[in-house]
């Protein structure tokens, strides 16, 4: 019998590329709910925008591809709606039964626009497919909308609300917690308001949103709405079949993306996995999890012996042309694993000023008993990415603070300083410890 997964985007179709390298002669078969495959969701917001001019764009590869290169039987409009693991099968919403030796569940997540009262008014999205993503392009194309309101105030609604505002809409961003970008940082969110307010973007924070009206949100007028908050991991399918659910609400895998039941695996943002920093289960919906979960879990369920040892949470996200960058724990999430963190934050400039070189925000968390490295966030125009993977790497490495301070880092004046922001936030936070 062959190994199925269910799901064909980042996790699902990584884990069926890995499970082909691992066996050449093993039937794979991948069943996909939409009609396209493989597309990189993360540039929705941008073809919103319309700095991508057509979906297709958006589109990595074919099921053609995966069928005649490499001998994987991927079925499109597949949806499967049980899974039944005595008798080794998946049933699909068409009837038909799919056997399998080995199962990978990659099933994704989602936003419930349906969960707010007024939800399912056509003028109301989500920014999660790129079915998603054409319909809202062409309401913005054929209605005009002129006022819209983004409901979350994480990546994908920070992105929308950039993309928006760039098609000329006045835009409001509602938001139920204290802060944006899930980070509980007050510097984070001051400079995450200030560089919204300074596009014309209103946030407001605190704001529960219970129901849509056709012409407003919360006093706020609408005529466009992007739902991006609530986003929760598919499980419902798995835990119908048996599958244990952990205490992030994900499926709960151990380090080979295994599940409870023998011989079925998940992947993607289903899937919780352990964290770098706390060794704790965790549920960090990101595209780079996917695809490396995926790998492990289709190699595994091939037959191999590779284990995944978890993420530290590192991701990145422009806000007209800022990046806000973060990896680990903030200080709050710091304390509430029992850590005692110490910080220490500075501005810098990323190049020296006669390369044009622009304000750079570092921010270092530490243990003061071990001096470990727990977190960073670094903001600026320059280079964020760049110093956050440095750290990233750093904490992987689970290197102490003296030693980051000593890491021989580049310098030229086109590219950095001679003292690297990271290496000032180090010197910094020394001597905070």
């Amino acid at each position: 019998m062959p190994l199925v997964v269910i799901g064909g985007v980042a996790a699902g179709l990584s884990a069926a590329a890995r499970a082909r390298r691992v066996d050449p002669h093993l039937e794979i078969i991948v069943l996909e709910k939409g009609p396209v495959i493989s597309y990189g969701a993360c540039g929705l917001p941008y073809f919103v925008e319309g700095r991508i001019r057509r979906p297709e764009q958006l589109v990595v590869y074919t099921p053609e591809y995966f069928r005649k290169q490499r001998q994987i039987d991927v079925r499109t409009n597949s949806r499967v709606v049980a899974i039944s693991h005595p008798r080794r099968e998946v049933s699909l919403e068409s009837g038909a039964r799919v056997h399998y030796e080995r199962l990978v569940i990659s099933t994704g997540g989602r936003c419930d626009p349906s969960a707010i009262a007024g939800g399912q008014q056509p003028h109301v999205f989500t920014l999660h497919t790129l079915d998603d993503a054409t319909r809202l392009r062409a309401f913005i194309a054929e209605k005009h909308p002129r006022r819209a309101v983004v409901i979350g105030g994480g990546y994908i609604g920070l992105e929308a609300a950039d993309a928006l505002r760039r098609n000329g809409l006045r835009v409001t961003v509602l938001e139920r917690s204290p802060h944006v970008l899930l980070r509980d940082d007050a510097h984070w969110n001051a400079l995450a308001r200030r560089q919204l307010e300074l596009h014309g973007v209103e946030l407001r924070c605190g704001v529960e949103v219970r129901s849509i009206e056709p012409d407003r949100v919360a006093d706020f007028p609408a005529d466009l709405v992007i739902v991006s908050a609530g986003f929760k991991p598919n499980v419902e399918l798995a835990a119908e079949a048996g599958v244990d659910i952990g205490r992030t609400g994900a499926i709960r895998t151990d380090d080979r993306m295994e599940t409870s039941l023998l011989g079925v695996f998940a992947a993607g943002d289903c899937a919780e996995v352990t964290h770098l920093v706390t060794g704790r289960p965790t549920w960090i919906p990101l595209g780079t999890t996917a695809n490396k979960a995926g790998r492990v879990a289709g190699a595994n369920a091939a037959g191999g012996r590779e284990r995944f040892p978890g993420i530290a949470g590192t991701s990145i996200v422009s806000v007209f042309g800022m990046a806000f960058a973060a990896t680990g724990l903030s200080v709050s999430e710091a304390r509430a694993a029992s850590f005692s963190p110490v910080s220490a934050r500075i501005e810098a400039l990323s190049r020296p000023g006669y390369f044009q070189g622009t304000k750079t925000t570092v921010e270092l968390v530490a243990d003061r008993a071990t001096r470990r490295l727990l977190g960073a966030t670094v903001i600026g125009e320059q280079d964020a990415a760049g110093r956050i993977n440095v750290v990233a790497t750093a904490l992987q490495s689970r290197l102490r603070v003296d030693e980051f301070e000593q890491l021989d880092l580049a310098y030229s004046p086109p590219f950095s300083t001679v003292w690297d922001p990271l290496l000032v936030a180090a010197q910094q936070l020394m001597k905070e410890l």
